[in-house]
């Protein structure tokens, strides 16, 4: 009889347990319905009016359906004073987590701008700090939506030191796993580092804003009155200061975007880039190209089309289209191989090098050596660009990173000179000098110091002044220069590169290449770390 007793109270408490464990779950379902839904109708409805997606939606946009798993969905930050301790809403103002972009593991955190302006706090860098130590350690990249109005005033320098750990975070992991900021609201102060020491950084016109200081604290200082958009819009950092790596007209377009850029990249420095179809054959010919490129070198020409007509399907993916246009950095596969392509681009500036164009071209390749992404440089370069003005802001040490970073690369590199390298420019992109795996040159290749012109005049100086048809002796020793010094063959003669190529060729050569370097091994010297020119 007594067994009997205790058995069914052992029931009962198991049968009371059991309903206790339901309504648990059903309050759990609850709070985390109140913590997905936000701040509410009309945050969001304010949002929506500044043509800005919800936190909750642009993560909907940028994970596979159904993917997305929230880490700390449910943290509330623990200050008080200025009223803070009567407003504790779950996320604190940042959603974090990861999913999966085709396929493939990502993480992400997004600030909620309807939460205390996507400020941050205490709280909500300790969560950021999380997913950027969990991304590591997964060995997958991080994406950061960034839509946030800065540090949160009301917990004083508490919330500065939360941007350090991120930004302590952002330096040890560059290189490591791939960063990509994408501003979708203002980005302000502080705030504005962390975007800076990330690989990408993708913005939208008429709703993103970066700045260290503000229009009013600007007029305030220098008297000088300007709009947000002018001063820290994605047009001005497309375009002017090259903090935009990409600009786009909507949310939607941007985040579709930045997941085919995650499509391309590999995971981390462990693994290599996913591999694309092999539709388009290796061995297809490039005859346009052979009217495609003039043969005069002083003729402009649009290289996007000939990378276009190179790389698999046509489809590359252009970095800082905007921003120093006489060089061309851009993502494509060759033989369904992920390769960074760096080009001179003759249609602006003649393709001439500058200090926007050495450090964009010097960013792009430490990116792809970082990540094991093989090099293909496109030359026609007719030197570097003169002027006071260049040489007063640094062209020396600005020309100086670029050679460093092909220099310092140890990915498999081939170079190709399409028309005209003039001087120490066609020393600085690729040449076998600097450690190109393979040199390659089509048959209108002109490698030289300087084009025949002014050679001729310099060489030549006090003969052409002496004579007495000055111009007919100067056209006369133009044409003995170049038949002596500058014709297509003077470089492979003396190997300084390894084979001249029809034109029609240069696909299947650029992938047979490419396969021949596919195990390469370069090891660098013992060392902590160089020192990169300012």
């Amino acid at each position: 009889m007594l067994g009997r007793r205790k058995q069914a109270t052992k029931c009962d408490r198991e049968e009371s347990q059991l309903e206790s464990l339901r309504e648990r779950a059903t309050e759990l379902a609850a709070i985390r319905a109140l913590a997905v839904a936000g701040p509410g109708e009309r945050a969001t409805a304010a949002q929506h009016a500044k043509g800005k997606l919800t936190v909750r939606e642009r993560i909907e946009v940028l994970f596979d359906e159904g993917s997305f798993c929230e880490v700390e969905g449910l943290r509330r930050h623990r200050a008080t004073g200025f009223g803070l301790e009567d407003k504790k809403p779950y996320t604190d103002g940042v959603v974090t987590g990861w999913g999966t972009v085709h396929g493939r593991t990502v993480f992400t955190y997004a600030h909620d701008f309807r939460i205390f302006g996507g400020a941050l706090g205490e709280a909500h860098a300790a969560k950021i700090h999380k997913l950027m130590d969990l991304a590591e350690a997964a060995g997958a990249p991080i994406v950061g939506l960034c839509d946030g109005a800065g540090a949160r005033i009301q917990e004083g320098v508490t919330a500065l030191a939360g941007y350090g750990g991120i930004f302590k975070r952002n330096v040890r992991n560059s290189g490591v796993i791939p960063q990509i900021s994408v501003i979708l609201g203002p980005c302000a102060g502080g705030a504005a580092y962390s975007p800076a020491l990330t690989d990408f950084v993708f913005m939208v016109r008429g709703t993103s804003q970066m700045f260290i200081t503000g229009p009013d604290v600007v007029q305030a200082v220098t008297g000088e009155a300007v709009t947000m958009e002018h001063l820290g819009g994605a047009d001005s950092h497309g375009a002017v200061s090259g903090v935009a790596s990409f600009v786009y007209d909507d949310e939607r377009g941007c985040l579709e975007d930045v997941r085919h850029l995650l499509s391309l990249l590999p995971s981390n420095n462990r693994e290599l880039a996913p591999a694309g179809d092999l539709e388009d054959p290796a061995d297809r010919r490039n005859d346009k190209l052979l009217d495609l490129v003039p043969a005069r070198p002083t003729q402009g020409y649009d290289i996007r089309e000939v990378i276009e007509e190179i790389v698999d399907h046509g489809d590359y993916f252009e970095v800082h289209g905007q921003w120093a246009r006489n060089m061309v950095c851009a993502l494509a596969r060759l033989g369904g191989q992920l390769v960074g392509v760096v080009a001179n681009q003759p249609s602006h500036l003649a393709g001439v090098l500058d200090i926007g164009a050495s450090e964009k071209a010097a960013r792009f390749v430490q990116f792809c050596d970082a990540f094991s992404i093989p090099l293909v440089t496109l030359i026609d370069v007719p030197g570097f660009l003169p002027g006071v003005n260049q040489e007063h802001q640094g062209i020396i040490r600005h020309g100086a990173k670029l050679l460093y970073a092909y220099c310092n690369a140890t990915v498999p590199r081939i170079s190709l000179v399409l028309r005209k390298a003039y001087g120490g420019a066609y020393i600085v992109m690729d040449s076998s000098s600097i450690g190109a795996d393979v040199a390659l040159a089509w048959p209108s290749n002109e490698i030289a110091v300087m084009g025949a012109e002014g050679a001729a005049n310099v060489i030549f100086r006090r003969e052409i002044a002496a004579s007495a048809d000055p111009e007919a002796t100067r056209a006369q020793r133009i044409k003995e220069y170049q038949s002596e010094l500058m014709h297509p063959y003077y470089a492979a003669e003396r190997g300084l590169v390894d084979d001249v190529i029809d034109p029609a060729e240069t696909r299947s050569r650029l992938i047979a290449t490419l396969r021949m370097l596919r195990a390469k091994n370069a090891p660098q010297p013992s060392r902590k770390h160089g020192n990169l020119p300012l």
